[in-house]
């Protein structure tokens, strides 16, 4: 592997994050590795500033989700953006108490062609989306997990041993399914509706029209829920019979608790 600085000047958490826990275990690692960690939130596309030139002497600690198994496509949208020169990083990516499956693969593979050079991973469990499921994770413990992780690649910062790990994933996983939009779309109660526009100011994609808020644009929703958690009024919601019937299977599928996963 390239020659990497033993002490960055500069240390950044970059990450896409809808529901916050892609955030969570993004930020405890690079604030582990460095308390004045630089944040850049490329979540919600109309609040993205210009991205930095990241140098050899930079360290970025990427965060995304994992959708059915690989990494959500709004994600390395974002990062596409971005440009690296020889720049180490650090992977995480999140996912839902299933299976990361191919995600950090795919996305060490992603970034090493904008120019970055992952030196460490992890798959990290969160709390999904639907249904009742990994609930309250990232915990406390997930989260010493997060640090204890942190200061081994300090530690092997400061040797110089680094390597490329090798991630886990099937190399042919352009060909499997993943990544993709979700299945679910909230819905809104137009009486409860009180026409504030934070779901629209809120969404990730720009699906919900801000000429009326009860629209949401199917193409466009990645079905993260952001706009449920954030609605004042409980007018977003997914009552409804069919996806309550689902996510009560969904919970007991994946009742069983995962761990995280760490690569060095």
């Amino acid at each position: 592997m390239e020659a990497i600085m033993a002490n960055p000047e500069r240390v950044y958490a970059v990450f896409f994050s809808a529901t916050g826990t892609s955030r969570s275990g993004a930020l405890e690692i690079a604030n582990a590795l460095d308390p004045r960690a630089i944040t850049l939130d490329l979540t919600v596309i109309n609040r993205q500033d210009s991205a930095p030139a990241f140098s050899p002497r930079d360290l970025v600690v990427f965060g995304a989700p994992v959708y059915s198994g690989k990494v959500y496509q709004g994600a390395l949208e974002r990062f596409s953006r971005l440009r690296g020169q020889d720049t180490p990083c650090v992977l995480t990516v999140t996912f839902g108490n299933r299976a990361f499956d191919h995600a950090l693969l795919q996305l060490s593979d992603f970034v090493r062609d904008l120019g970055f050079l992952p030196i460490a991973g992890a798959a990290l469990v969160g709390q999904h989306t639907y249904g009742q499921i990994a609930l309250g994770r990232p915990n406390p413990d997930d989260l010493a997990q997060n640090r204890a992780f942190a200061s081994q690649i300090a530690d092997l910062l400061a040797e110089g041993s680094l390597a490329q790990p090798n991630f886990p994933g099937n190399p042919s996983y352009a060909e499997k399914p993943g990544g993709g939009r979700g299945r679910w779309r909230p819905l809104t109660d137009a009486d409860k509706c009180v026409l504030c526009g934070l779901c629209a100011e809120e969404c990730p994609e720009q699906a919900i029209d801000y000429s009326d808020f009860c629209t949401i644009a199917d193409e466009l929703c990645c079905a993260c829920f952001r706009c449920i958690r954030v609605c004042p009024t409980g007018a977003k919601n997914m009552d409804t019979p069919a996806y309550q019937e689902f996510a009560q299977g969904f919970t007991q599928r994946l009742a069983e608790p995962q761990s995280n996963a760490y690569f060095l």
